[in-house]
């Protein structure tokens, strides 16, 4: 799986601007057992660099594109991370491994729920996890260091960009359903100004308010 991770990354070099991925990204990704976070008849295929089906209509993303937008948020230990869009957990799993907490929310309750516990049987306690509408965020918590969006929305939320410190990073698939959408980056400076950068094109499912 990291093989072909550093594949897809030397494919990619030119559009992403990287050479290859933080080390600390991929030590975390060879750490994280993905095989534990994907339906159990889909185990044999759990480390194929493609997304594969976790129920309700969701997917676990390619190993490529986790490690990508881990590594585009640039997280240090000290961070504290909120990710919009839970799914099977593995995503959470993987900041889990790089900063000091992780607020996941995820709109599916039953996806949600076993994410949590399925987090909790592997031992993360620096995760928490709540059922709700991801447009707009997980405000008690806020300000964030960064912030990850695990399905394409329409646009970028408001709320979201809100939560976000100064100084902060979020990444985001923007587009609408079954059409062309791109994974933008957003700085946003110590002034509170925010920039962005369409990274690569991709496919995700959409982000919904609600189940």
């Amino acid at each position: 799986m990291l093989a072909d991770i550093a594949s897809e990354v030397n494919y990619t070099r030119g559009m992403i601007g990287r050479e290859a991925l933080d080390e600390r990204v991929m030590q975390a990704m060879g750490r994280v057992p993905r095989e534990r976070f994907v339906p159990t008849e889909m185990r044999a295929a759990a480390f194929d660099n493609g997304p594969l089906p976790i129920g309700h209509g969701q997917t676990i993303s390619q190993p490529y594109i986790v490690a990508l937008m881990t590594d585009l948020l640039g997280t240090e230990p000290s961070d504290v991370v909120l990710e919009i869009g839970t799914g099977s957990g593995y995503q959470t799993a993987i900041l889990a491994e790089l900063c000091q907490h992780v607020y996941s929310v995820e709109v599916v309750e039953a996806l949600g729920k076993a994410a949590a516990e399925r987090l909790a049987r592997l031992g993360y306690k620096n995760v928490s996890t709540r059922i709700g509408n991801g447009y707009q965020g997980w405000p008690e918590h806020a300000p964030y260091d960064r912030i990850v969006v695990t399905a394409a929305a329409s646009h970028i939320p408001r709320p979201l960009i809100e939560q976000l410190k100064p100084g902060g990073r979020l990444v985001i698939p923007v587009g609408q359903p079954f059409s062309y959408q791109e994974l933008i980056l957003l700085n946003k400076d110590a002034s509170g100004d925010t920039t962005t950068r369409s990274v690569l094109g991709v496919a995700f499912v959409p982000l919904v308010e609600s189940a």
